[in-house]
């Protein structure tokens, strides 16, 4: 990737007013970040080469709806269910600041029940629980930016 590439992301960045970007090509990596409070981007990363004795790499699954999210057994132990994030946000425990958190360590909850929001593109998007059971762990501090696929609940079913 030249110059002239990044400097029209960039200006794609800026006419459509989006906050974070990252392109991967057999070439390498680039993401770009504009920070909440600067509007000056803050960083590029250089190319990541491909190691070719290194293992294969998966497609990414194709991202869940919104509200949705996803669950994997945990490494950990085989009996939870990982709530992980299903898009790139901020994590909020609760529906405003001083509020009663969604949901707590040792608290039982039910499928659809909301546990957390996640806010994305100042949309809130709600995340509910996939099955009934005990939350165990909460990965994530309140206020804290996620990443697509980031683990955020461990629940054990019930």
């Amino acid at each position: 990737m030249d110059l002239d590439e990044i400097k029209q992301i960039l200006d794609l960045m800026r006419e459509h007013d989006l906050a974070e970007f990252e392109l991967e090509r057999d070439s390498g990596k680039v993401k770009l970040r504009k920070q909440s409070n600067n509007p000056q981007f803050v960083a590029a990363a250089p190319p990541v080469p491909h190691l070719a004795y290194g293992p294969p790499v998966a497609a990414p699954a194709p991202a869940p709806g919104a509200g949705e999210a996803v669950l994997t057994a945990a490494s950990e132990d085989v009996d939870l269910a990982i709530i992980k994030s299903p898009i790139v946000g901020t994590f909020y425990r609760s529906s405003e600041p001083g509020a009663k958190p969604f949901a707590e360590v040792g608290q039982q909850v039910r499928t659809g029940q909301v546990l957390c929001i996640i806010e994305a593109m100042k949309l809130m998007n709600e995340i509910n629980a996939e099955c009934d059971g005990e939350v165990v762990k909460v990965y994530v501090e309140n206020g804290q930016a996620v990443q697509y696929g980031e683990r955020l609940f461990a629940v054990k079913p019930a």
